[in-house]
């Protein structure tokens, strides 16, 4: 996943994002490739953005 793949305004929810990390780390057994450590590095800013979409929404 690039993040050229992020349609801006299109934000998946965190519990999507959250599903789509813990399955990386099962495909994984727990042990991360570089380019696996880069995707769950662009996931967690991913789901970190669809938090904090949530909490201004809320607000």
């Amino acid at each position: 996943m690039s993040p050229d793949s992020l349609t801006p305004g299109s934000v998946r929810s965190a519990a999507q994002v959250n599903e789509e990390i813990r399955a990386l780390w099962r495909r994984t057994g727990g042990t991360l490739s570089a380019e696996e450590r880069a995707e769950y590095a662009l996931l967690v800013v991913e789901w970190a953005t669809a938090i904090r979409a949530h909490v201004v929404e809320a607000a």
